[in-house]
């Protein structure tokens, strides 16, 4: 399994290269052979960390050299662009969060991956981290959902696609947690926060995206139940991308994606409701 990486800006980057080409996760088979970006020093430290031979200027230029691939700019908005040329060609793509930051995007993707055959996911690195893991097995006994909070860091001015960029994590938690189609979202702001509310399926959701500083907020999450409360901080361990790399070559070898289609949108729907909202106010 050759692996491919495009946008090479985020530190997450560093983790699949230690996780596969170090630590040698998925067997000796599965490495990451080929960056995209160019011969920038970032991605001269990542071909020397990682043994990496292959670095081309234009993410389509892996094609060829590849048989996945991971998209992992900091940007969400690249993203539908980047992931195309792949999806087409029928390759797996992991997109790192956000899928997207308009619907439009996400839909796109998901439909080139649908007419190709391609495999396709994205969610958040906390999703399946132990914490939430504990959370969700915590939130099925507390009996049927009344409400869920999720709160993090986000700042709506960040040039990688505003609160698309850190606001997924919160907004993917909550949703892990709540089956069901997402209402209007409507907005308040307390402070440095942006606090989002809408109910989904038959659950109230609120996010809480606290502006980051010199010690941002931690990611947490509380569920409410009709018999009981459950709720855990969401840590951010050496190996946190880790388990996100697990499901995407459980994907691969599987042929079934984790997540469903409908399920990849719901974020994207509830945070470009948010950022509507957020222009509107």
């Amino acid at each position: 399994m050759r692996v491919g990486i495009v946008g090479t800006e985020n530190s997450h980057v560093d983790h699949a290269v230690e996780y596969l080409n170090t630590a040698r996760r998925q067997g000796d088979g599965a490495r990451v052979v080929a960056l995209s970006g160019g011969a920038t020093d970032r991605n001269r430290q990542l071909a020397d960390a990682g043994g990496i031979d292959i670095v081309v200027d234009d993410p389509a230029d892996l094609l060829g050299h590849v048989d996945a691939v991971l998209v992992s700019d900091r940007d969400g908005r690249l993203h539908r662009a980047h992931a195309v040329p792949f999806l087409s060609a029928g390759l797996p793509v992991l997109v790192d969060k956000p899928l997207a930051t308009t619907v439009a995007d996400a839909e796109a993707m998901l439909a080139v991956a649908r007419a190709h055959g391609a495999l396709l996911t994205s969610y958040s690195t906390l999703r399946y981290g132990p914490d939430a893991q504990s959370l969700r097995d915590a939130a099925g006994g507390i009996g049927a959902l009344q409400s869920v909070v999720a709160t993090g860091p986000a700042d709506e001015t960040s040039e990688y696609g505003g609160i698309h960029y850190y606001g997924i994590h919160p907004v993917d938690i909550a949703l892990s947690l709540v089956p069901g189609p997402v209402g209007p979202v409507r907005v308040d702001r307390a402070g440095d926060t942006v606090v989002a509310h809408a109910r989904v399926g038959a659950t109230h959701v609120t996010i809480n995206l606290v502006r980051p500083g010199d010690r941002p907020v931690p990611f947490h999450a509380l569920a409410v139940g009709r018999t009981g409360i459950a709720e855990r901080t969401l840590g951010v361990g050496p190996h946190y991308v880790w388990p996100g790399l697990d499901e995407f070559f459980r994907m691969i070898a599987t042929g079934r994606p984790p997540i469903a289609p409908d399920d990849l949108l719901r974020p994207v729907r509830f945070l470009a409701a948010l950022d509507e909202a957020l222009g509107a106010s």
